[in-house]
C-alpha cells in the first residue's frame, strides 16, 4: 500500500510538472526522440570514419533535406491556394448567403440577416488571422531549438550511459537494459507513425487527384499530417479538405462524397492500419492509448497528444521492471490472459468463487 500511495502522488506530482514545465520539456522531450530516430544515421557515418560531430550534423541535415524537399514540392500548391483565397472567400460568401435563404424557406422564418451573416464570414476574414499566425510563430521559434537539443543529445549520448552506470551502480545491468529497451519502443513507434502517415497519403492524394482536387497533393499531405493526432486530427483535417470541394464544385455530390471517403480512409487508419503497425510497436492496448491521447492533450496539446503514446511505452517497461508496481504496468500491456479465449470467462470465475462462498 505503501509503494501504490508513493507511485500515485508521484503520478499527481509529475502532472502538475508537465503541465507547468511544458515550454522547457515539450521540445526538450521532441529532441529525445529525433535523438533516438536519428541515433542509427549518425553509427552509420561513424563506423565509415566521420567524427562524431560531423556525424551527427550530417544525420540532421540529410533529413532536413528530405523535409524540406517534400516542402518544396508542396510549396507551389501553397502559393497557389494562397493566391486563390479572394475567389474562395467570395465563393463561400455567396454560397453561405444562399444556402441559408434556402434554409429560411424551408423552415418557413428569415434566418439570415446582416449581422448573422457578417459575424460568421468575418472568421475567413485575413485580418481576424493574426492571432493564430502568432500562435504559430511562437511554436515555430520553440521548434527551432529542437535541432541544437538533438545535437547534444546525440554528441552526449556516451556521458548519459555513463551517468546511468554511475547512477545505478548496483542495477546497472537492468538499467541500461531499461534504457535500451526504451529507446526501441521510441524507434520503432517514430517508423510506425511514419509509415502510416505515408499511406494515408497515399490514399487521400488518390482520391483527390479521381475527383480532380486542384492542390491535390497539399491536402493529402495536410490530412496525413493531421492524422497524427488520432480522432481531433480527423475533425480538423476532413472539416478543411470538404469545405474546399464544397466551394469549388458546384454539387453535393462530390463535399458528400469527400465526407465519406475521408470518414472511410480515418476509420481504417485508426482501426486497422494503427494498430496494426504501430500498436504492435508500442505493445499498449487501445485503452491506454486513448487514455494517453486524452492526458497529453490536456498536458502539452498538439504535442501532447503525439508524444504521449510512446511515453506510455517506456511507462509501461519501467513499472514491469519495478518491484512493487508490476501490475500496473500489466494495466498498460495487450497481452490478454489466456482465459480471454472464453467469451464467459469472467462469468465462471465470479459463479466458482459465489459457490465456494456458499
Amino acid at each position: 500500500m505503501q509503494k501504490t500511495a508513493y507511485f500515485l502522488i508521484s503520478i499527481v506530482l509529475g502532472a502538475i510538472v508537465l503541465r507547468e514545465g511544458d515550454f522547457l520539456l515539450v521540445p526538450m522531450v521532441w529532441g529525445i526522440f529525433f535523438a533516438f530516430a536519428l541515433t542509427p544515421i549518425s553509427n552509420w557515418f561513424e563506423k565509415r570514419r566521420f567524427p562524431r560531430s560531423l556525424s551527427i550534423i550530417l544525420s540532421i541535415l540529410l533529413v532536413s533535406m528530405i523535409v524540406f524537399g517534400v516542402f518544396y514540392v508542396l510549396l507551389g500548391q501553397m502559393v497557389g491556394l494562397i493566391q486563390d483565397i479572394p475567389e474562395i472567400s467570395y465563393s463561400l460568401e455567396t454560397k453561405f448567403k444562399v444556402y441559408l435563404e434556402e434554409i429560411s424557406l424551408l423552415l418557413g422564418r428569415e434566418i439570415l440577416n446582416e449581422a448573422t451573416s457578417g459575424e460568421v464570414l468575418n472568421y475567413f476574414k485575413p485580418e481576424n488571422l493574426n492571432t493564430t499566425l502568432f500562435a504559430t510563430g511562437k511554436s515555430l521559434t520553440l521548434a527551432g531549438i529542437i535541432p541544437l537539443y538533438i545535437f547534444l543529445l546525440m554528441y552526449y549520448r556516451d556521458f548519459f550511459v555513463e551517468f546511468l552506470i554511475r547512477f545505478s551502480s548496483r542495477n546497472k545491468d537492468k538499467v541500461l537494459a531499461w534504457a535500451v529497451d526504451s529507446g526501441k519502443v521510441i524507434q520503432l513507434y517514430l517508423s510506425g507513425m511514419i509509415r502510416v502517415t505515408g499511406i494515408v497519403a497515399v490514399l487521400a492524394g488518390l482520391f483527390f487527384y479521381v475527383i480532380d482536387v486542384k492542390y491535390f497533393l497539399l491536402f493529402a499531405a495536410f490530412i496525413a499530417v493531421m492524422n497524427l493526432i488520432p480522432y481531433v486530427g480527423v475533425f480538423i483535417s476532413s472539416f478543411f479538405g470538404i469545405l474546399y470541394v464544397f466551394l469549388t464544385t458546384d454539387t453535393m455530390i462530390y463535399p458528400l462524397l469527400t465526407f465519406g471517403v475521408l470518414w472511410g480512409i480515418q476509420l481504417l487508419e485508426n482501426n486497422i492500419i494503427t494498430p496494426l503497425i504501430v500498436g504492435s510497436q508500442v505493445k499498449v492496448n487501445a485503452l491506454a492509448v486513448i487514455l494517453a491521447i486524452l492526458l497529453g492533450g490536456w498536458l502539452w496539446g498538439v504535442s501532447g497528444m503525439v508524444l504521449f503514446i510512446p511515453l506510455v511505452g517506456v511507462l509501461k517497461i519501467t513499472l514491469e521492471r519495478t518491484p512493487g508496481l508490476e501490475a500496473f504496468g500489466y494495466l498498460l500491456s495487450d497481452d490478454l490472459p489466456k482465459s480471454q479465449s472464453s467469451g464467459w470467462s469472467f462469468l465462471r470465475i465470479f459463479n466458482k468463487r459465489t459457490q465456494k462462498n456458499e
